[in-house]
């Protein structure tokens, strides 16, 4: 018997492993890199006169767990966005992750230091994932309060101008948007913005506000060419997947996120935070 096509076998097998090998590395370098930093901006038509433009850095789904994301990379990354001197920073949730993939998972103690590093004059607001609240939720409000973080589960506060409120999760089934709105009613006028980790929440929301932050999709976090993407664990398709969303009169931001979810891999869809100047609108003429 000939051992030339036992040959040609192994060798086909040995190049389709090489090549799978080859796609793992590859979207683990895709899911490690540094976070790509969008800009954008709102303009207000009732910014409050004579108050100067704000910057809000946006950042979601940090998903803090091995091997993709252990605390001193987070450490890294908040090192280098204070270097953006945001005025606020928020962040929309899923502070962890116990994906089966994972190599060690962190305590809610280790998961939220690097976020205490984060510096802004109008502090960092905090709106729960779903991951969060199957991780332990009262630990990692604990633990961000104890740190000066603020959290917000359908309350709201005032910072400055704005008025911000935090929806609690959609995903979960935690999410209140009325309640949400009311408690931001009852701080009277201001800039209304609003914090969520799934923009799922959008059609709910009776009136438009200034701007709605999110994560939660990672814009897909595997995208394929021609295919797109696995899924964006939204019950709207794609409708709020991925970036700087006009949907009707809403302004809508939903980051990529900077870890991951299920696998340590990404494809086409780099981790980013978003850095929204917002402000006066523009006079004609």
């Amino acid at each position: 018997m000939s051992t030339r096509p036992r040959r040609g076998w192994l060798r086909w097998a040995a190049l389709v492993a090489l090549l799978g090998t080859a796609l793992l590395a590859k979207g683990y370098w895709n899911a490690t890199r540094d976070p790509i930093v969008r800009k954008a901006s709102v303009e207000v038509a009732s910014w409050p006169v004579g108050q100067p433009p704000l910057t809000i850095l946006l950042l979601s789904d940090t998903h803090v767990a091995g091997p993709d994301m252990p605390p001193r990379r987070l450490a890294r990354i908040v090192a280098d966005l204070n270097r953006l001197r945001p005025d606020l920073v928020l962040v929309a949730g899923d502070l962890v992750s116990e994906k089966r993939a994972a190599t060690h998972i962190y305590t809610a103690a280790e998961a939220v230091a690097p976020l205490a590093r984060l510096r802004a004059p109008l502090g960092v607001v905090v709106a729960p994932g779903n991951h969060d609240h199957w991780f332990a939720p009262d630990a990692l409000r604990s633990e961000l309060e104890q740190q000066g973080l603020r959290v917000l589960q359908n309350e709201a506060v005032r910072l400055g101008p704005l008025i911000v409120g935090g929806v609690d999760d959609d995903y979960s089934g935690h999410d209140d948007v009325p309640a949400t709105l009311a408690a931001m009613d009852r701080l009277g006028p201001g800039v209304p913005l609003l914090l969520t980790h799934s923009p799922d929440i959008v059609p709910s929301v009776p009136r438009p506000v200034a701007a709605i932050f999110a994560g939660h999709t990672h814009c897909g976090q595997i995208r394929f060419p021609l295919v797109g993407a696995i899924s964006y664990v939204s019950r709207y398709g794609d409708r709020f997947a991925c970036g700087d969303i006009h949907d009707g009169d809403q302004r809508v931001f939903v980051g990529a996120g900077l870890g991951t979810s299920i696998l340590p891999l990404r494809y086409r869809t780099p981790p980013d935070v978003w850095l929204v100047t917002i402000g006066p609108k523009a006079r004609a003429g």
